[in-house]
Formats: structure tokens, sequence, C-alpha cells
């Protein structure tokens, strides 16, 4: 198998990281916010083995350049288009988690001749309440404390649930690359989920909707999103396949990447309708 590579693309807001890998019909991944093409470092070189795999560090994340803007979830879906243009790749599936759900979503809508089969992974439903909740974690932002009591924060913020010290190191290293700067993703999703459903509705591509539930669970033990809220993704794309893992918890990508790959595999796999 070919090793994952890294490149950069380069747009009029600046370089976007990306890692490639494999051969065969191609795959982009998206990742949640803080995080970067990290979240699949485990997941890649399983997919990789069957396709090419493509890992983007959204704009404002990872090593990517901080765009000179806010950005938006369409801003992001031109992001993702750009790089398949740069990659002379005509059509391809998007697997996105979280704030990536909302981008490859977008990306269906918007540029639905680009796209071959769509997996969007734990999208969650944000109210008004959950809207006016992200706006609130947006003004805080992430702030660089005179003392380095942000480094702790950061370390303690997971630390119950992601699994082992060195993924929390990851986790806290994709962090601190945001800090001092505004919560881009945050800032995107809160304006773009009043009209998710809406925009989810244009979507006719073969679609996987996954989740893990302890993951959902999270989300609302942190009051971000009811569980129940997330089936509006089912009511806007009725033709999805719904498909939910026990346990799987916002590090999921990195903890059961076998669990994902088949899951991910088979649903690409399928041929018809």
């Amino acid at each position: 198998m070919k090793p994952i590579k890294r490149a950069f693309l380069d747009t009029e807001d600046g370089q976007i990281l990306y890692r490639i890998g494999g051969e065969g019909e191609p795959l982009v991944l998206l990742h949640q916010q803080p995080r970067s093409g990290d979240e699949f470092r485990e997941l890649m070189p399983i997919l990789a083995q069957t396709r090419q795999v493509i890992a983007m560090d959204l704009m404002g994340f990872g090593d990517s350049d901080k765009p000179p803007r806010m950005y938006s979830i369409a801003d992001y879906a031109k992001t993702v288009i750009a790089l398949l243009d740069k990659l002379d790749i005509k059509k391809a599936s998007l697997l996105g988690n979280h704030t990536g759900a909302f981008v490859a979503g977008e990306v269906a809508a918007a540029y639905s001749e680009r796209l071959e089969k769509l997996i969007l992974c734990n999208v969650p439903g944000f109210d008004e309440e959950g809207k006016a909740k992200l706006l609130e974690i947006f003004a805080k932002g992430y702030k660089i404390e005179e003392d380095g009591s942000h480094l702790m924060k950061r370390w303690s913020a997971r630390a119950k649930y992601v699994g082992s010290a060195e993924l929390n190191h990851r986790w806290v290293l994709d962090d601190l690359k945001c800090f001092g700067y505004p919560m881009y993703a945050i800032w995107a999703v809160a304006n773009y989920c009043p009209d998710a459903e809406e925009r989810f509705s244009l979507i006719n591509c073969p679609t996987l909707l996954f989740w893990g539930l302890e993951d959902v669970e999270q989300f609302e033990r942190l009051g971000l999103s009811k569980a129940k809220d997330r089936f509006f993704v089912t009511k806007a794309i009725p033709h999805g396949k719904v498909v939910e893992i026990e346990g799987g918890n916002i590090c999921m990508m990195n903890q059961m990447p076998e669990e994902m790959a088949k899951v991910v595999i088979d649903f690409l796999d399928e041929t018809g309708d």
C-alpha cells in the first residue's frame, strides 16, 4: 500500500493542507471542529487499501492557514470543490463528521454533479437554543491565559472519554492551533443550522446517516443538542440509510477505526439504489 502523504492546496484565502493515499475511487474525509485531518489517522490506511482517500484540514484548523474572514459552510464547501479540481477528480464520495457533516451536506446540495455517495456522521440538530449556545461558545472563544492554565483546561476537557493520553495529546495539539483566533466552524455551523434541513432536502445522491450513540448522548449532556433533534436529517433525506453504533463517542473515528471502516466500505460498495 502506498503511504499517506501530505500536500497543500493554494487558494485565494491561503493554503489548505491535505493528506492523500491509496488508489481507486476517491473518498474525501472532512473532520469535526476543532480537529484536523489527523482525526482520520487510524481510518485512512484501512480505507486506502481499496480506494483513494483524501483528508483536508479545513481552513482555520490543523496546518491549514487561518482565513482572512469568517468562513461560512458554503465557503468550506467551495474549498472541497477546489481540492477536487486540483486533483482532477470529477466525482467523489464524501464522509463528514460533525462540522464536516454540514460541509459535506452542503457540497452534496450545491454541487450534486460532483458527488457519488455521501456519508454524514454524527450530524447534530440545533434548535434556536442550540444555536444560541453555539454563538455563546463562539463569543468566549479560545483564549491564551498568561499563566498557561488554558493548557490544562484543554487536557482535562475530554480526558474522561478520549481513550488514551496519546490520543488526548493529539486532540490538544489541534485545540491549541486554534487559540488566539476566532472559532470559525462554531460560527459557520451556528449560522447554517437554521437552513440545514432545507439545504439537506436538496441532497439526492445515495446517503448514509451514521451515528455513534454515545456521541449523541454526550452532546445532550453538554447541552448542545438534544438526541432526538438529530432526526431532522432523516426527514430532510428520507432516502438515507441509517446506521447507529452502540458506544461510539465523539472520538469514535480514532477509537474504533475497524468498525467505522466496515460500515463505510459496505456502504460505498453497495450497488443499485
